[in-house]
């Protein structure tokens, strides 16, 4: 007799487990502890064989029928109704180590630890909020070049031109390295060329005027913010390296000794060692947030733990908040507020400004300087920057 919903639901465990036949094969076996799974039970090429159809009541008495239904039609064609769920298990399992998430992730795992802060949590929000919703599920080897514009487009369509391209960036070394790795045969972001809107040039907002720099330095002298983000905006036109560089600023970078910082190659875009003389004022403000921040890690860590250093957006609220717009200045626009007034106002060496900002400079050979090129001489120019500042913003004052 066929079993009942019934009897399946009230059937309770004996000291030994016991089977409930329904029929066909399919049965359901109780154990001493309560549990209780769903069998088939079937012959093929002379050997007797029992395939699991899942676990009562997760998998009910109609659910098990349907199953084992579906394991008897396979027996009827020939196939083995087990080694065909061992076949499909691989399949899935195959399909989710070789889907494009995993591989991305694989490859994050593998090639960013070596590329700077900024750059990975860049990256890693994009596959995150923008490829791995749609294709994070897919095998890497199926996804078609219309597959992956239709995902750039709608990164476009938001307006995020820029973000829209860095995808197409990201998703392109991803595909390269599943290649490589031989989980993909070929990289369906180069066959997208020319299929995005042109993105437009930004230059980040900078002052170069020199009265506006001195109302700037006076502005930031009296800013009333917490001592972390206030010592890193003092710092930032001094300095003036990447805003990225500056926030994940280390105590162990300090070079007390030789009044430098040294950043290692891992942190630098250029992926060179770079060295930045301190000034007397430099060093200055580094003493004063020494006793809050000196335990942790970072010179400037996070307001919301030690663990990490302080967020992207910092000083560039800090700006805000001061009445600077983001058409004004930017944390990046000391950069450029350095490069001008270095140049064309104090005439220092252009090749000596080139080394201080980290751009690529070469030899005549072509080949690029070591980090201690020009050392004495942007030593000098720093503290002379520095000066300028000083000068620039008692003026502003009065």
């Amino acid at each position: 007799m066929p079993l009942t919903a019934i009897q399946v639901k009230q059937a309770m465990p004996r000291e030994k487990p016991y089977k409930l036949a329904d029929g066909g094969g399919l049965y359901l076996l109780v154990n001493p502890n309560g549990a209780k799974y769903w069998r088939y039970k079937y012959r093929y090429v002379g050997r007797e064989k029992v395939l699991a159809l899942g676990v009562y009541p997760e998998v009910s008495l109609k659910e098990a029928r349907e199953a084992h239904q579906a394991a008897r039609k396979s027996r009827r064609q020939g196939a083995d109704p087990g080694e065909q769920r061992k076949v499909e298990k691989l399949t899935r399992h195959l399909a989710a180590v070789n889907s494009f998430e995993a591989v991305a992730r694989e490859w994050f795992g593998r090639i960013m630890p070596q590329k700077s802060e900024s750059y990975r949590v860049r990256t890693l929000r994009i596959l995150e909020k923008d490829l791995f919703p749609q294709l994070g599920g897919r095998p890497i080897a199926s996804i078609t070049s219309p597959e992956l514009l239709q995902v750039l487009r709608k990164i476009e369509s938001r307006g995020a031109v820029d973000i829209a391209h860095r995808a197409k960036q990201t998703s392109g070394l991803i595909f390269r390295y599943a290649i490589a790795t031989g989980r993909a045969e070929y990289d369906p972001s180069a066959g997208l060329q020319g299929a995005l809107k042109h993105r437009r040039k930004k230059h980040h907002a900078a002052i170069t005027v020199p009265d506006q720099v001195g109302r700037l330095m006076a502005d930031i002298e009296t800013f009333d913010g917490t001592p972390v983000v206030k010592a890193a905006l003092r710092l930032a036109p001094l300095l003036f390296q990447r805003p990225g560089e500056l926030r994940a600023m280390e105590w162990k970078e300090i070079n007390w000794d030789e009044e430098r910082w040294e950043l290692p190659a891992e942190k630098m875009k250029m992926r060179l060692p770079h060295i930045v003389p301190l000034s007397r004022q430099a060093l200055e403000i580094l003493r004063d947030i020494e006793p809050l921040t000196r335990r942790s890690q970072y010179v400037f860590p996070s307001a919301r733990g030690a663990s990490r250093c302080m967020s992207d957006n910092a000083l560039r609220v800090a700006l805000r908040t001061m009445g600077y717009t983001n058409e004004m200045m930017t944390p990046h626009g000391f950069r450029a507020m350095a490069r001008t007034l270095l140049d064309e106002v104090l005439g220092y060496r252009v090749d000596w400004i080139e080394h201080q900002l980290a751009h690529a400079v070469r030899d005549a050979n072509g080949r690029a300087y070591n980090r201690t090129a020009h050392l004495e001489g942007r030593r000098e120019m720093m503290q002379g920057w520095a000066d300028c500042l000083d000068i620039l913003k008692e003026k502003a004052r009065t």
